[in-house]
C-alpha cells in the first residue's frame, strides 16, 4: 500500500464536513475516498491546534509522569545501597 499525501485545504474541508455533519465519521471518510482512521487522527490534530493549552497540559503531565518515576527508581537505587553497605558494615540486622 502507497502512502497518499493530502493537501492542508483538502484536510482542513474534510474536518470542517466532519465536525458540522451529524454523520459518523467512517460514512464521511467512504465518501471522500479516505481512510476512517486517518479522518479521525485529522480531527484529532485540529482539536489539538484549537485547544493548544490542553496540548501543553499533557505535555506537562507526561513530563511529570516521568520525573516521578525517576524519583521511584532513584530511592529503589539509594535503599539498596544502604542495605549493600549495612551489610558489608557487619550490621546485618535489616
Amino acid at each position: 500500500m502507497g502512502t497518499y499525501k493530502y493537501s492542508a485545504e483538502f484536510r482542513a474541508d474534510a474536518v470542517a464536513l466532519a465536525r458540522s455533519s451529524g454523520r459518523p465519521v467512517s460514512r464521511i471518510a467512504a465518501e471522500l475516498g479516505v481512510n476512517h482512521e486517518t479522518l479521525r487522527q485529522w480531527i484529532k490534530t485540529a482539536e489539538k491546534a484549537a485547544w493548544p493549552e490542553a496540548v501543553a497540559e499533557s505535555a506537562k503531565d507526561a513530563e511529570i509522569a516521568a520525573l516521578r518515576k525517576q524519583v521511584r527508581e532513584l530511592q529503589m537505587e539509594r535503599d539498596i545501597l544502604r542495605r549493600a553497605a549495612k551489610y558489608f558494615a557487619g550490621e546485618t540486622n535489616w
